[in-house]
């Protein structure tokens, strides 16, 4: 199988979209269709020797596709197509449509014959300006025997002619006409609500090429590796890691933090982010079609084409609540004359404003113009969702579960406290336990080195490691190393018991890092402790106010972790955790995964390592931390938090419910209204242009009332 990408212009409407998969679905060797509207874009999925055969049967529904070129298959595919969906020339021709409409009105209206040439005239020119195309794709809609809006727009305006009522035609069409021009208006709305992210990332980036030659290149021509300069005020123009300078960037684009965030050699820099303040020097890290923004960008728009619950339920509705309508007009039109003996025409126009009334636009297009608006509105604030299915099941999570380590917490241990246990300077202690761990690997370790090179506003190399000899790596303990002629011990609980050294005073420190989940290391001689440091990994900023956020919703909260329960337990109470399990192991976590499953249908799991991803991929939805998050959690998981900030979490759970409700707003407004109509046409109250206005005055509504996501909270 090979999969052939190709632009069409002409399809930005779901009718399309059916009309397309129908034609190419009786196409032997065409497999799977992906659309995405709002890039006017379709991917075939096909065993075919050439395209030949897909250009032909969309040619014959009046589809005219050109092969997408490759560099525009990206995120940003149309993001420098600066064509206009609807053209000058339209624009044109409808205003003519329009005064012509209206003309032919004022005519009869003043009483000349609606069947008088001057009327006729006036209406065929609005016909033919305006409802040209209408009338082409309601003729292919008929030879493909699909009921879709155009045909029975065509039908409506026809029958209207039939029976002599021409300005009543002329205005049917061009109010069609006119609602789709504003409908595709709204809908590239919701495409530049996406492209407006690609759009800020420059095109021109400044490479180094010698020691001190810099050149400006295409930022799509700088390879992964290269050094690149960026200046005060100047955007981000490719991912990358900070090599030399300093700065503030502001990285809203991409984590929808408010603050700009201060970046120093070693952090990571997102593409299309602003530097505000300093110079930096960048090692690329992603070249411009695979930077986190174009990543985000994807899968906003791949999310598109994977159909959400309600847009499923709403298309098999559709597919069986058009042609129901069409037969209960036609039996309007014909029972009451052929069993009654009633008038012909009242009835046969009763049976057209059916018909009008039947289309099922509004309530076809409501539900993917309002998940696209979800999807955007939660990229903007830094939550990059896979698909309008999690986007919509997120209102239903009963219960969050949450890895600890790089989830609640920042993942990296430091020093929380240092107690001194004899008559010694603080700092000339640290130097000490700094300088013995100094040959060890063991991440507390490097805390406690951290520590001590960051306990004063001095540079590192002012504050230098004491020489050692005679290092040994204790198991399961700590270490050893001589110093000036001592011997210094730096180790766990365990360590000062065996030495015989652990009093009333040390025990009584250790045990209360210990219960508030900290690592204990004690600074020893042989002889004597001499300082108790604790070491933690300590919790995010906003986990606390995060898990309250989860609960004023009415979600739960547990907290796995592979740690033991001492430190489940004292991290839960501190964020204000419902539950702590510990002690578990990635297969443990699974089992806990089913468990509230069973107990509360929706679950969901945050987390950021290798060892989460069997659980984010069982939980119904799975969040990773974007920037913490390791490649296969991020890629395994259905949403990823992009500044690794909990509260998107709940903020997602708040956007799912948001477009749940519009969703049914839209679809009870959709039905709502044609209900209305129904009963006036039957009641011999509505009119055909009355029954147009109707149809896509509540497609119009549906689409800005969808749109209304765009804004957030």
């Amino acid at each position: 199988m090979k999969q052939s990408m190709f632009l069409i212009r002409n399809m930005d409407c779901p009718t399309e979209e059916a009309l397309i998969r129908k034609r190419l679905g009786s196409v032997p060797g065409i497999g799977e269709l992906a659309f995405n509207l709002m890039e006017r874009r379709l991917a075939v999925t096909h065993t075919l020797a050439d395209e030949q055969p897909i250009h032909d049967a969309l040619r014959e529904i009046g589809m005219n596709a050109v092969p997408a070129p490759q560099e525009q298959q990206d995120a940003c595919s149309n993001c420098e197509d600066e064509t206009p969906m609807v053209p000058h020339l339209t624009w044109a021709l409808m205003a003519v449509s329009g005064i012509a409409a209206i003309a032919s009105e004022i005519v009869a209206w003043n009483g000349t014959s609606e069947q008088s040439f001057v009327v006729i005239a006036l209406a065929l020119l609005s016909i033919a300006t305006g409802g040209f195309s209408t009338l082409r794709k309601g003729w292919i809609a008929l030879k493909n025997f699909t009921l879709n809006m155009n045909f029975l727009m065509s039908v409506a305006m026809i029958g209207a002619i039939a029976i002599g009522d021409w300005p009543e035609a002329a205005v049917v069409i061009f109010l069609f006409a006119l609602a789709e021009l504003i409908e595709t208006l709204s809908l590239e709305r919701a495409k530049n609500a996406i492209h407006g992210l690609m759009a800020m990332t420059p095109e021109i980036a400044t490479v180094r090429l010698d020691i001190d030659e810099w050149r400006e290149i295409a930022a799509a021509d700088v390879q992964v590796g290269q050094t690149v300069r960026v200046k005060p005020g100047e955007r981000i123009p490719l991912d990358g890691v900070v090599t030399a300078g300093g700065s503030s960037v502001n990285q809203a684009p991409i984590t929808g933090e408010s603050i700009p965030v201060a970046k120093v050699a070693g952090d990571p820099v997102f593409a299309g982010t602003l530097n505000e303040r300093g110079m930096l020097e960048l090692r690329i890290t992603a070249n411009k079609g695979n930077t986190t923004l174009a990543r985000i960008i994807r899968s906003v728009q791949e999310a598109q084409g994977q159909r959400a619950p309600t847009q499923r339920f709403v298309d098999q509705f559709a597919r069986y609540y058009t042609p129901a309508i069409v037969v209960f007009a036609v039996l309007v039109a014909a029972v009451p004359p052929l069993l009654f003996g009633a008038a012909f025409e009242p009835w046969f126009y009763k049976a057209l404003i059916m018909l009008v009334i039947a289309c099922p636009c509004a309530l076809v297009i409501s539900t993917p113009v309002t998940v696209v608006s979800g999807l955007a509105a939660a990229a903007r604030q830094g939550i990059l969702v896979k698909g309008g299915v999690h986007l919509e099941n997120g209102r239903l999570i009963k219960v969050v579960a949450m890895d600890k380590t790089g989830t609640l917490t920042h993942g990296r241990p430091v020093v929380t406290d240092f107690v001194p246990l004899v008559e010694q300077p603080a700092e000339t202690l640290l130097q000490l336990a700094a300088s013995v761990d100094a040959h060890s690997e063991h991440p507390v370790a490097a805390a406690i080195i951290s520590a001590w090179q960051t306990t004063a506003d001095v540079s590192v190399k002012q504050r230098p490691l004491l020489p050692v000899t005679s290092f040994e790596s204790l198991t399961g303990r700590g270490a050893k190393a001589v110093i000036d002629g001592q011997l210094y011990y730096v180790g766990n609980h365990r360590q000062v018991e065996e030495l015989g050294i652990c009093g009333l005073h040390v025990e009584k420190v250790l045990r209360r890092l210990e219960e508030e989940g900290k690592t204990a290391v004690v600074l020893s001689t042989e002889k004597a402790p001499l300082c108790v440091i604790g070491v933690a990994d300590t919790v995010r900023e906003h986990s606390a106010e995060a898990i309250r956020q989860l609960h004023a919703l009415g979600v739960s909260s547990v907290m796995l972790t592979g740690d033991n329960q001492t430190t489940a337990s004292a991290i839960a109470a501190q964020v204000g955790i419902d539950d702590a399990r510990g002690n578990l192991l990635p297969e443990d976590k699974l089992a806990v995964i089913d468990d509230l499953t069973r107990r509360y249908g929706k679950v969901g799991m945050v987390g950021d390592g290798i060892n989460d991803a069997p659980a984010l991929a069982k939980a119904s939805i799975g969040f990773a931390m974007g920037t913490a998050g390791t490649d296969t959690a991020i890629e395994t998981a259905d949403v990823a938090l992009m500044d690794d900030d909990l509260r998107k979490l709940p903020h997602f759970i708040q956007l799912s419910r948001d477009t749940s409700r519009v969703l049914r707003q839209n679809i009870a407004l959709a039905i709502g209204i044609k209900a209305v109509f129904f009963a006036l046409a039957l009641a011999g109250k509505a009119t055909l242009w009355m029954a147009v206005f109707a149809d896509m005055g509540a497609s119009l509504i549906v689409v800005f009332n969808g749109m209304r996501l765009l804004r957030g909270r």
